[in-house]
């Protein structure tokens, strides 16, 4: 059972984005300069192989090659939490392991799930999050996403906390994320180690009034985010709204128009990445859309459009 720590892990952990070739081939000259400019941008930790990463769109051998290569080019600057999703529950403890291994500081993983319809009820979650507990020695974050299609109330979350050894951290992405983050850390205790805020930071204000300590955003331009972070967590509260309220246009382009692509078009345009193209037959971001998604980054001076000039 878990018992009363403090957080391990706090603040900004942008998603980082995969860069491909043109081609669709890896491009891990890119993706080293991509974690480069996302450290140096502010970022408290990182997150690869996230929804975010295009993960869906990864072969296995491919995954075991970013965060290997990602890993060794961090070098321990700041922590880093590996994406090891997987409806099997043999396949998940696996990857966790060798991520666990190569230097992952937590993991996190999505409840079971595969296309629309294959689902789990919650005893065989529950197993789920305990047999991954069991194989690994790191923190476990539940991402409670709206693409799992799986419901999991603040209760059935709080008493994994309670009761599974390192599951202690939580990514709110469903509607009303606000309301169960309160709800989880009333239930939960000293268990919910970490409760953070997700989906590009489109509800971070209301989140952290609720009582998040983290928050997993877009890559694109955390020098934006973790100022309001920072502002809220000295007890600057005004100051967090104004800046959060700055930034909140922006913000929204990516969560409600530009989706995924957001980054590695900001990054391409500042001359981070080589390319910004999504592997097919994922779309390309639409043309209109990404160019008010950089006026209003200019309009910002968001880092990222200067910082490898």
């Amino acid at each position: 059972m878990n018992t009363h720590r403090p957080a391990r892990y706090q603040g900004l952990f942008p998603v980082v984005p995969t860069t491909f070739t043109e081609s669709g081939e890896l491009d891990l000259d890119s993706q080293k300069r991509c974690v480069d400019f996302m450290i140096d941008a502010g970022s408290d930790g990182l997150c690869i192989l996230a929804n975010f990463s295009e993960q869906f769109l990864l072969a296995d051998d491919e995954r075991e090659v970013l965060t290997r290569t990602i890993l060794e080019h961090v070098a321990g600057r700041v922590p880093v939490i590996v994406t090891t999703t997987h409806f099997s529950s043999r396949v998940c403890a696996e990857r966790s392991r060798r991520a666990q291994d190569m230097g992952a500081a937590m993991l996190m993983v999505m409840p079971p799930y595969h296309g629309a319809t294959f689902r789990v009820p919650e005893p065989q979650i529950y197993e789920f999050y305990a047999r991954l507990s069991d194989a690994v020695g790191i923190p476990v974050m539940v991402q409670d996403a709206p693409a799992a299609g799986t419901p999991l109330s603040p209760a059935f979350l709080a008493r994994m906390a309670m009761e599974i050894e390192h599951v202690a951290y939580f990514k709110i992405e469903t509607a009303g994320a606000a309301a169960k983050l309160r709800e989880l850390i009333r239930l939960g205790g000293d268990a919910i180690e970490g409760p953070w805020d997700g989906e590009e930071a489109i509800t971070l204000l209301p989140d952290l009034e609720a009582g998040a300590t983290g928050a997993m955003t877009g890559g694109g331009f955390p020098d934006g985010i973790r100022p309001i972070l920072d502002a809220y967590r000295a007890g600057r509260r005004d100051e967090a709204i104004a800046a959060y309220e700055r930034w909140l246009p922006l913000i929204n382009l990516e969560n409600r128009q530009c989706g995924l692509l957001a980054a590695k078009s900001l990054m391409k345009e500042g001359g981070v990445i080589a390319c910004e193209a999504p592997r097919h037959p994922f779309p390309a971001i639409h043309p209109a859309s990404r160019s008010l998604l950089i006026e209003t980054a200019r309009r910002l001076d968001a880092q990222v459009l200067h910082w490898a000039r």
